[in-house]
């Protein structure tokens, strides 16, 4: 652990699982200041298995800190369009996967789409009663390669199990590769074109299996792509130059570039980073997603 009290470990998922888990990181943090933290919106599902008492989110500030907050040891997210509120308590500890949405199917056992209703929903009440048990083993564990292979293994034995439950169509699964691509950029119609549907065919297919339309989700993975420019920056310990990361991001100009950071993160691209400064530089948000 550094003298921050950060430690955060970086697990490559197996080869089996690879176009299944983007990421996956395991966390303890000790003796930081009680606050809210952002949980950005992203084109990955979320699957949290806390070691160190509930999540607690809020689709609101207010909502986090309140009676109506989501209090949950293990966490499901599905793809939102704004940020969700984390309380950050002074000591935590889990471990984060960042899902492939048409690996919900195989992993979760519904498709993405179903978990949009909810910013999260209790994982328990996705994956059964024996996520719960597993928990207990990943809290009983010594070591961080110790849970991962644990997860790994009660991730392995869900996709072995997972044929009766179905697949997207093939169209969606291919306008999404094209859209990852393309790094979100592209036009519906070119998309469309490239899977031989209609638009409005594309369309409400691809929202009944992600939750989203294409033009989310497009949107979803340019600021990804963006936001884990900027980190890099802040890591090489330079300052991020967004005129370049929204010419070289897909944006129209800067102006578009800071729009949609203030639709994902509530916040200004400078706000975001001065809140998040210390997380960066400890390694928080270098997730292999990019």
């Amino acid at each position: 652990m550094d003298t921050t009290g950060q430690e955060f470990v970086h697990a490559a998922p197996a080869p089996g699982r690879r176009s299944l888990v983007v990421s996956a990181v395991g966390y303890r943090v000790a003796g930081q200041t009680p606050a809210l933290h952002r949980g950005l919106p992203s084109p990955y599902l979320t699957l949290i298995f806390s070691l160190d008492g509930p999540v607690v989110t809020g689709r609101t500030p207010g909502e986090a800190i309140g009676p109506g907050a989501t209090r949950a040891d293990i966490v499901v997210g599905g793809l939102h369009q704004s940020p969700a509120y984390v309380v950050r308590p002074e000591h935590e500890a889990g471990i984060q996967l960042a899902l492939h949405p048409l690996a919900a199917r195989a992993l979760l056992g519904v498709p993405a789409a179903e978990l949009t209703g909810q910013l999260v929903t209790d994982g328990t009440d996705v994956l059964g009663r024996l996520a719960a048990d597993v928990r207990e083993r990943l809290c009983a564990a010594d070591t961080w390669d110790a849970r991962f292979a644990c997860l790994d293994a009660y991730l392995a034995r869900r996709v072995a199990a997972a044929d009766r439950r179905g697949a997207a169509r093939p169209e969606v699964a291919e306008a999404w590769a094209w859209l990852a691509r393309h790094r979100g950029a592209g036009t519906l119609r070119g998309l469309a074109a490239h899977v031989a549907l209609s638009e409005r065919q594309l369309s409400a297919l691809f929202r009944a299996e992600t939750g989203v339309t294409p033009k989310q989700a497009a949107r979803l993975m340019r600021f990804q792509h963006a936001k884990a420019r900027v980190v890099r920056a802040v890591v090489a310990g330079a300052p991020p130059d967004l005129a370049r990361v929204a010419a070289d991001c897909g944006y129209y100009d800067h102006s578009h570039l800071v729009r949609d950071f203030q639709q994902y993160t509530g916040v200004s691209p400078t706000a975001w980073l001065a809140e998040e400064c210390r997380n960066i530089q400890a390694g928080g948000h270098m997730n292999g997603e990019d």
